[in-house]
């Protein structure tokens, strides 16, 4: 039986950044949702293993590829969202290229479907998924995204989840770069601030337990990434708006 069309689109970079991400908003999220992972592909058989695998403990690119979509499929499962995987390979196997098929999937959509795309702090690969999305829709002339905080990267804010968080972002040199160069194009507002309840934890915590093979290398980053406390503990959605001029932007 074929699903109904998604009334919200996530796009997320790798297999994992929309479950840590958005995980506990997803519920409040207007459904059916689908998850697209734009770094789906797997790696050309004939490539060396990237460092980060390595850490992981895969012995090849494939294997780490086979491993991450049944880890994805089980999360997205407990979720119950849909996922599509679009064919480009994650970055280090990948040629650098355009992301044309983040183009041919966003052209497929409704209009009426919500999209959600990362803000792309610390992470070059978040940044050109966000890119290429408004690129894409600019051009289809299709309505603005919203913009999700990419986790555990913004969280790591001292501020994260608390009345000051936007203020904060916008004047940190460490996680506020990716923030001020979308508030410069627009205007942002909050549509989305989520601390989340012992229970919203606790089934955000199972679903991204299903990416166990990430999690010991993020710890390696991001210190005590699954901790109650951590920076998964809040989740962020701003939606934008055009600005008349660079003045009216991050309002």
């Amino acid at each position: 039986m074929t699903p109904p069309p998604p009334a919200t689109v996530i796009l997320s970079p790798h297999f994992d950044d929309a479950v840590l991400s958005l995980a506990g908003l997803i519920p409040a999220l207007d459904a059916p949702v689908t998850v697209v992972t734009a770094y789906g592909g797997a790696p050309r058989p004939e490539q060396e293993v990237s460092w980060w695998d390595t850490t992981c403990g895969f012995s090849s690119g494939g294997e780490a590829h086979r491993a991450r979509v049944t880890e994805d499929t089980r999360a997205c499962e407990l979720l119950g969202v849909e996922r599509v995987v679009l064919g480009h390979p994650d970055g280090p196997y990948g040629d650098g290229g355009p992301l044309h098929e983040i183009d041919t999937y966003l052209a497929g959509l409704t209009p009426d479907t919500r999209l959600l795309i990362p803000l792309g702090t610390n992470q070059a690969d978040h940044t050109k998924v966000r890119d290429r999305a408004l690129r894409v829709l600019g051009e289809l002339g299709r309505p603005l995204p919203l913009v999700y905080a990419d986790l555990p990267y913004t969280g790591h804010l001292k501020e994260w989840g608390s009345a000051e968080t936007d203020t904060a972002l916008a004047g940190s040199e460490d996680f506020g770069v990716a923030y001020r160069d979308i508030a410069r194009r627009y205007r942002t507002r909050t549509v989305h601030d989520l601390t989340l309840s012992d229970e919203q934890w606790a089934a955000k915590r199972a679903a991204v337990l299903c990416y166990a093979s990430q999690l010991a290398p993020l710890a390696i980053d991001h210190g005590s990434v699954m901790a109650r406390g951590g920076p998964l503990r809040a989740e962020r959605v701003w939606a934008l708006e055009e600005a008349d001029s660079p003045e009216e932007s991050g309002s």
